[in-house]
Formats: C-alpha cells, sequence, structure tokens
C-alpha cells in the first residue's frame, strides 16, 4: 500500500513538472521556441555624413542609451570611400551582437555597402544616399537636383559648404548660433567620396527604414522619396526638417531606429 500511495505522487509531480515545461514552451528536451531563443538587437551603429563629424548623433545617442542600447558612433575621415567603409566596418566588426546601422547623408552609401557584413541586421537610412548597384550619390544628384549652391571645391581636392551659407541650406532647423559653428567646424570632405561607384546594395537584402527630410536642400526630398520606396523602406516624413535633421529632430530618429530594432526582435 505504501509502495502504491509512493507511485501515485510520483505521477501527480511528473504530470506537474510536464504541465510547467509546456507552459514555458519547453517538452522532453525540445528546443526552446523561437521567441526564447531569438537574439534581440541592442547594439545601434551611427554613421555621420560629410561636412560634420560624429558629435552631431550626441542627441540621438543619448536617447538611446537611456533606453537601454548599446550605441557606438563611428569617426569616418571623409578621406576616400574605401577610408571611410574601412571605418565603418572596425567599429561593426566589435559590436558584441548583432546591430543596426544608421547612416546620414554620404553615410548613408557606406552604409548601403557596409550593410552587407553579416553582424548587420538592418539599415536605417536618415536624409540619405541610398545608391544601386552601379549608382553614385553624385550622379543621382544630378537626376534630382538639389537646392543648395553654396559647394565649394579646394584645389586639393576636398569639398566644403561656403559658411555664410551653411545655415540655411545645412542647418536651418537649427539655432544659428549652433549652425554658425558647424559651419566653422565642418570638416571638408574629398569630392572623391561622392563619386564611388556602389558594388553590392545591402538594402536588397536587408529590411530597411527610412527618414525623409521634407525640407532638405542638400539632397532633394524627392530623391530621397526614390531611394525609400525602391529599398522598400518603412518610411517617415519629417515636415519642416533641414538636412541637419539628425541632429535637430533626435526623438524622430531614435523613435524610427527603435522601431526597426524591435521590428527585427519579433520577425
Amino acid at each position: 500500500m505504501k509502495t502504491v500511495h509512493i507511485t501515485a505522487i510520483a505521477v501527480v509531480i511528473t504530470a506537474l513538472l510536464n504541465l510547467s515545461a509546456k507552459a514555458n514552451g519547453i517538452s522532453n528536451g525540445a528546443a526552446p521556441s523561437s521567441k526564447d531563443s531569438l537574439v534581440k538587437i541592442k547594439n545601434i551603429v551611427l554613421v555621420h555624413g560629410a561636412f560634420v563629424d560624429g558629435s552631431g548623433w550626441q542627441p540621438v545617442y543619448t536617447i538611446l542609451t537611456r533606453a537601454g542600447y548599446h550605441v557606438s558612433v563611428v569617426q569616418q575621415p571623409l578621406t576616400s570611400f574605401a577610408n571611410d567603409l574601412a571605418a565603418v566596418k572596425a567599429v561593426v566588426d566589435i559590436q558584441n551582437g548583432p546591430c543596426i546601422l544608421v547612416g546620414h547623408s554620404y553615410g548613408g552609401a557606406i552604409i548601403t555597402e557596409a550593410g552587407n557584413d553579416p553582424q548587420v541586421a538592418g539599415l536605417v537610412y536618415i536624409a540619405a544616399h541610398a545608391p544601386d548597384q552601379g549608382e553614385t550619390e553624385a550622379g543621382n544628384g544630378k537626376l534630382f537636383p538639389s537646392a543648395y549652391k553654396s559647394l565649394i571645391r579646394t584645389t586639393a581636392g576636398y569639398d566644403y559648404i561656403d559658411p555664410a551659407r551653411f545655415y540655411p541650406d545645412f542647418a536651418a532647423d537649427l539655432s544659428q548660433k549652433l549652425a554658425e559653428f558647424l559651419a566653422h567646424s565642418q570638416m571638408p570632405a574629398a569630392d572623391e567620396v561622392f563619386h564611388a561607384v556602389i558594388q553590392h546594395p545591402a538594402w536588397k537584402v536587408k529590411p530597411s527604414w527610412y527618414m525623409v527630410a521634407k525640407s532638405d536642400r542638400i539632397i532633394n526630398p524627392d530623391l530621397e522619396r526614390k531611394y525609400a520606396k525602391r529599398a522598400g523602406s518603412y518610411t517617415v516624413e519629417i515636415t519642416g526638417a533641414s538636412h541637419s535633421v539628425f541632429e535637430s529632430h533626435p526623438k524622430e530618429v531614435a523613435d524610427l531606429i527603435i522601431k526597426a530594432a524591435n521590428q527585427i526582435n519579433h520577425n
């Protein structure tokens, strides 16, 4: 009789354990559910464009880090497309897991190539170029002319924005004081970077998100829309946003990056 009671208790305990295991998505040594095994995207890599440096990402960086993301800001030299691409890849390589690659302006052309790295899970374009195979951003700019006329080329082959026009052309929705500082701290970019021919556009094989700056004078907003539509990107448009949208609208930019990370996490 004692043996019967022990056996009955063992059966009840086993049944309870099985119910608990099923509730947690595990049964008889089976693999965890896809939800349990999902790798969360917590790494964000930010890539600046031409004529600025990575410090402009600070407002976005602050929002993302407060939300629990690990954020890296690339400081590519703007001396050649190869050097800039290498700088981005170096930062991607040190991530401790999959990442979202975010590019502004010319930075979009860089992430279009760098995004082929298996560590990159998705691409976010912020008023950025996203050329197709065989295209250059300079060539696409001729098809959709920009409003600004303030580009100056040096005899050494570098380009910069006329400081007197930087505020209205590049940063009209920032304070004039900040825009003036940016105008005089801008990084000249080698003209050759704008003529780099894209070989393997990552947006063809990776999911993408796009932010259109509706008052952009550096990249024609219609070109931005073309890029977004062609890539099949989830798209948002920011009314009144200048080319400096990454700095003037940090909350909207951070929200789009977080949306990208969340959508990848749930796919």
